[in-house]
């Protein structure tokens, strides 16, 4: 049986995790498949690492650029520890946020140089593409209205027009790639939003 790659992206409270994990439950009791839920970055001991360096806010300090390189060294540590063997096993691999995450924050957010940026993410990536990408999209208010009074990680302490950027790029990704990237509203009941993901990742694993 194929292995497969399926990712989560969207801006910061837009459902992601909730959604990564109804779909796992769905997988392994209607679809009878192996699956494997991982974060982008971290999951592995050493992306962990990094990605408690990456959203600690007392790092204020840090680079744009250093910053997308720990990403790319976490990404390159999960594929290679664990999305390429569980792919080779035939595993149904679910992954909250992927290079799509960096493309979006550190190209569109940060405004770093995009064509670098993406090179970047090729590298991170290890050659791995995913093979459906679940867009969940919201607005940077309701998003931030979502997150309430939690502590907040140092991305999500940026400015309300980075995550603007964010989403507008996010948005850009979907457009050119229309074939991985799905667009689903996020601003519906949980079941809705899980009724249609099942149906995408249906066609996924029937094609």
């Amino acid at each position: 049986m194929q292995g497969r790659l399926i990712t989560f992206e969207g801006i910061d409270g837009a459902g992601k995790s909730v959604q990564a994990e109804e779909l796992r439950r769905w997988l392994e009791r209607e679809q009878q498949r192996k699956v494997l839920v991982l974060r982008d970055p971290g999951t592995s001991p050493i992306a962990e690492q990094i990605r408690r360096i990456l959203l600690d806010p007392a790092n204020g300090a840090m680079s744009p650029w250093t910053e997308l390189l720990l990403y790319e060294a976490a990404r390159a540590q999960l594929v290679e520890e664990l999305i390429k063997p569980a792919l080779a096993q035939g595993s149904v691999v679910i992954c909250d946020r992927f290079y799509d995450s960096t493309t979006a924050y550190q190209g569109y957010g940060r405004q770093l140089d995009l064509p670098t940026v993406m090179q970047a993410n090729r590298i991170g990536a290890c050659g791995v593409v995913p093979d459906l990408t679940i867009l969940l999209d919201l607005e940077v208010e309701a998003a931030l209205q979502r997150k309430g009074h939690l502590a907040l990680d140092r991305l999500e302490r940026e400015e309300r027009a980075f995550h603007e950027r964010v989403r507008r790029g996010y948005l850009e990704l979907a457009h050119a790639e229309p074939g991985r990237v799905k667009v689903v509203k996020g601003d519906r009941p949980v079941e809705a939003i899980a009724k249609e993901i099942r149906q995408l990742v249906a066609a996924l694993l029937a094609g």
